[in-house]
């Protein structure tokens, strides 16, 4: 009924839609006359005949005559009554075959097509919504965005200033105004001065101008943008954006970081003193051993948090048995992190092969992985087809990475890593089953830009797969949350919540908060103190909170537990 009644306003309020129905109706009412006209004339020229038919016959006739259907059950018989035949006949098709569905779908049908469209597609939001989140370009980054928008309770609207593109977002399920990003009015419709965060994830140049614009309407809502060239960060902070990402730049690196040979712990979060880290098992002296036989805590002061196995984070079950394929999440000090990877890495039985590893594609994603390679002292080759992006020769293989001599001439046969970095998730998946195929016992990291794609890339033999637009969401999302919560995905969250009166005095071992909640404590805050590696054995203060890492629903059954 509210969509009917929107649409009625429409033909109302909007000046061309009431021309439009005005021409209509003044061609319908022309189109009655005729048929009146006809109508009439039919009884003269049958009076004329000797006959007479009643004013219903006259009308039925006519109609049959101007549709074309003709039944035949009436017909003249003088010369005069044939040449008026012809004469409907034809105004018939003219009239009713052609102006009629012409005019109709003109003057009606489009503009209330038009109408219907608006009403799904709001031009603004109320006045008085407050803390939501406006998204002006519609991704796989912003898509993936959205899902932790909802779980987290955060409105939202995307704005899109393409009447059939917004349709394409509103029957894909998501909320969506309609309006040019460019433009002021647009903001001050989506009331972006009261808006939580402004996200903007398009092209450099378009991502610059929304800025501007969003500018011109507040100068302290927070805006965060992607930027994909180097150079384009200082334009992008200089109209005031409260945050700028190189997510292409991340990637890259994040899948760098992941590569055998890398010693230290890749920091994917921080809390204060306390980091979050993610370490290779993979020639460490860890692989074969459980958890608990690692005695991480006891060593090294690290507290593990979860694993990263085939693109999932697991608990951490003291008897899991560690692998090649894991990675472990580790929490712990800045100090406790620099050793981890000297004291666990294996003693090599042979000097690391050159290359060691194999960059497929050379794109933004590729160069980001190889600069941080080559700051790391780590041997790599680069294929690219493309000879135009090619950086440093020395380094690069101009070829089809699905072409076997490209990738032996590379030194697929000798490299531990393979980084595949193209843009297409289906290449992707082609290259990771193609490159498990050549070597089953070679490192496979792999990028996705879809997150749907993530298990088909283990199932094809990746060993790790980063999806840039669930990482870049993740970081996007992380603006939003107060500073007592991290988000690092929906298995792994870290946040501070005070110590619960029913723990106060009980020890961690007593109160066993991992086998009840899930959750995993990993520091003790006090006005005086944040102390990480907290020694189980000590009885929790009344005074204080509590540092702990665990899924969303591990979470939520922990506040559920204690703090309700």
């Amino acid at each position: 009924m509210k969509m009917l009644l929107a649409q009625l306003l429409f033909f109302v309020r909007n000046k061309e839609a009431k021309k439009n129905v005005d021409l209509l109706l003044r061609f319908l009412f022309f189109l009655t006359f005729i048929i009146a006209l006809y109508s009439i004339t039919f009884h003269l020229i049958m009076l004329y005949e000797g006959r007479n038919f009643s004013l219903i016959t006259g009308f039925y006739w006519t109609l049959t005559v101007m549709s074309t259907l003709g039944f035949g059950d009436i017909t003249f018989s003088s010369d005069l009554g044939l040449l008026f035949t012809l004469l409907v006949l034809i105004s018939g098709i003219i009239l009713l075959l052609i102006m009629l569905p012409f005019t109709f779908i003109q003057f009606f049908y489009a503009p209330w097509l038009q109408a219907q469209n608006q009403s799904r597609t709001p031009r603004f939001l109320p006045e008085t919504i407050r803390g939501h989140v406006l998204l002006t370009n519609f991704d796989a980054l912003t898509r993936n965005l959205v899902k932790k928008l909802k779980k987290h309770h955060y409105d939202y609207t995307f704005i899109n200033g393409d009447q059939q593109k917004a349709l394409e977002i509103y029957d894909a399920g998501y909320k969506v105004v309609l309006g040019d990003v460019d433009n002021p009015d647009t903001y001050q419709k989506t009331q972006a001065a009261h808006a939580a965060l402004i996200v903007a994830t398009a092209d450099d140049l378009i991502n610059t101008n929304i800025s501007f614009t969003v500018r011109e309407i507040s100068n302290v809502v927070p805006i965060a943008s992607s930027a994909d060239k180097e150079h384009s960060l200082d334009i992008l902070n200089f109209p005031g954006n409260t945050h700028v990402f190189q997510f292409m730049k991340m990637l890259g690196v994040s899948l760098a970081e992941k590569t055998i040979g890398v010693v230290e712990p890749n920091i994917i979060g921080r809390f204060q003193e306390l980091l979050i880290g993610e370490f290779p098992v993979r020639d460490t002296i860890l692989t074969g051993q459980t958890l608990a036989q690692s005695r991480l805590r006891q060593t090294l002061g690290l507290t593990v948090i979860g694993f990263l196995e085939r693109g999932q984070i697991l608990p951490p079950d003291p008897q899991t048995v560690l692998t090649q394929t894991n990675i472990l999440i580790l929490a712990g000090t800045q100090t406790a992190m620099e050793r981890t990877g000297r004291q666990l890495a294996a003693v090599p039985t042979e000097p690391p092969p050159d290359p060691s590893v194999l960059i497929l594609g050379g794109g933004r994603v590729g160069q980001a992985a190889a600069d941080f390679l080559l700051q790391n002292s780590i041997s790599y080759k680069i294929v690219e087809k493309m000879a135009t992006v090619r950086k440093g020769k020395a380094h690069c293989i101009l070829g089809d990475a699905a072409d076997i001599k490209t990738l032996e001439k590379a030194g697929i046969n000798k490299a531990r890593s393979v980084i595949i970095t193209t843009h297409t998730d289906a290449m992707n998946i082609y290259l990771s089953f193609y490159c498990r195929q050549l070597r089953p016992d070679i490192q496979i990291i792999t990028r996705a830009t879809e997150e749907r794609t993530m298990p088909k890339l283990h199932r094809a033999g990746a060993d790790l797969v980063v999806s840039s637009a669930a990482m870049g969401a993740n970081s996007i999302m992380n603006l939003l949350q107060p500073s007592d919560v991290s988000i690092f995905s929906e298995e792994l969250n870290v946040f501070l919540v005070p110590i619960p009166a029913a723990l106060a005095g009980k020890t961690l071992i007593e109160i066993k908060l991992r086998e009840q909640t899930g959750c995993s404590v990993l520091a003790i805050k006090s006005a005086e103190s944040f102390l990480t590696n907290p020694d189980p054995t000590t009885p929790l203060a009344k005074a204080g909170e509590l540092l702990l890492a665990g899924s969303l629903e591990a979470e939520k059954v922990f506040r559920q537990e204690y703090l309700n």
